[in-house]
């Protein structure tokens, strides 16, 4: 049975508080990251990031980030993408909105998405929504004061559109 229907929109400073206490929720320190209030108002209003909220029943459910949008490469890196309640779909159909968005209101060819090898359930969610594993990306992450490695996946426009015909 499905849920109540998800909506997606811009975030705005009204939302920081909400996206702050979910990057910030248990578990999350090892996976996700955050930034203190001053760095995400920055953001959002550096129009080179977009961060968007994603509500279900009127409710927020999660955030995801999003860095070079509609840059000029063509090219948008998904951030961070956390969500309240992890391992309920709602990170996937988050994600899954936000993918569409970026597609039909922008040029970009290549959504990018980085993430800890050892993330199990973020892989099966990205891929879920289309991203391609395409390797390890050695040291790149700086995090939590030591370097890690990054999975790297992507979804490409002409794969997105193929996934969306039917």
């Amino acid at each position: 049975m499905a849920g109540p229907a998800l909506t997606v929109s811009r975030a705005s400073e009204g939302d920081l508080g909400f996206i702050m206490a979910t990057e910030r929720r248990p578990g999350y320190e090892a996976l996700v990251g955050h930034w203190e209030e001053a760095r995400h108002r920055a953001a959002l209003a550096d129009g080179s990031h977009a961060c968007f909220i994603g509500r279900s029943g009127g409710m927020p459910i999660g955030f995801v980030l999003l860095r070079f949008w509609n840059a000029p490469e063509r090219v948008t890196l998904v951030r961070r993408v956390a969500v309240t309640t992890p391992g309920h779909g709602d990170g996937r159909r988050l994600l899954s909105a936000v993918v569409a968005h970026a597609f039909r209101e922008t040029e970009v060819h290549r959504l990018q998405i980085g993430l800890f090898p050892d993330n199990l359930r973020a892989r099966r969610a990205y891929e879920a929504v289309g991203f391609v594993a395409e390797g390890i990306s050695r040291g790149s992450a700086f995090f939590g004061g030591v370097f890690r490695d990054e999975l790297v996946m992507s979804l490409l426009r002409p794969e997105w559109k193929a996934l969306n015909r039917g």
